[in-house]
């Protein structure tokens, strides 16, 4: 029997420990691809490729013509071009299909929220008083906050931005997580941190600075994800591993 074919698409941690699972069955060939936005990508435990596939289609081409069975999302919260892309691919070619998302984080007594559904709307909400403002969006779209340049801004990105912002005052920051709640304490006490701009991608690595400006008072911008309603989603690593065994087995082949 041969092995069951399963495309990762990939670039988080969580990715990174289903594809190392998954490399230990002998039923399973992975192939785990990555954007190629990062300039110094971590190692990874199976074969990978690096790069886009050109848009759906390129995407359901490459699942057919390399005789895939399997097609798992575990991009970031925010891909959501190339989430996008594998719904639509999966449903043309009718490839098994499921995303796995870390669970969001969610509001608790004492944060300071305002929810917003994209980084344009961030940008207007921080008003227009000057403020002391820590970005922790990534790097792809800071270039929104030219359009509001009387802030202070730190901006903590795991590349550099480039080109840095044309703005009076744009500190940056070069560092990958995870971030622990003290040490971002007195990041932002540090620097006298009046609001946060952040997206809601979940987890546990990049929760400190929730917890922190929780503890301290500190406002909260939070872009929340906009997800698909209808991909099956599996939130952990154990759970999309009984996904894949489920998928697989005998019974679901039989159509029982």
């Amino acid at each position: 029997m041969g092995k069951h074919r399963i495309l990762i698409l990939g670039g988080t941690t969580e990715a990174r420990q289903l594809a190392a699972a998954l490399a230990l069955r002998t039923d399973c060939d992975i192939l785990l691809s990555l954007a190629g936005r990062t300039a110094e990508p971590i190692a990874q435990p199976v074969p990978s490729r690096s790069g886009g596939f050109g848009g759906s289609d390129g995407l359901a081409g490459f699942l057919k013509s390399e005789n895939f069975d399997l097609l798992i999302d575990a991009t970031h919260p925010f891909a959501a071009r190339i989430s996008h892309n594998a719904a639509v691919a999966a449903g043309s070619t009718g490839i098994a299909f499921f995303a796995l998302r870390r669970f969001a984080w969610k509001q608790q007594p004492g944060d300071l929220w305002t929810c917003i559904r994209s980084i344009p709307e961030a940008v207007a909400a921080l008003g227009a008083a000057p403020k002391r403002v820590f970005l922790a969006i990534g790097r792809q779209e800071v270039f929104h906050f030219e359009h509001a340049p009387q802030h202070q801004y730190l901006i903590r990105s795991v590349d550099p931005v480039l080109p840095q912002l044309g703005i009076p005052d744009a500190r940056y920051i070069l560092a990958t997580g995870p971030f622990e709640e003290a040490a971002e304490r007195a990041l932002l006490t540090g620097n006298r941190i009046d609001v946060i701009v952040a997206k809601n991608s979940g987890g546990t690595a990049t929760y400190g600075k929730i917890a922190a400006a929780r503890a301290l008072g500190i406002a909260v911008i939070m872009v929340e994800r906009q997800q698909p309603d209808d991909v099956r989603t599996v939130e952990t690593v154990k759970d999309a591993l009984g996904l894949v065994d489920h998928l697989f087995s005998p019974a679901m082949k039989r159509g029982v």
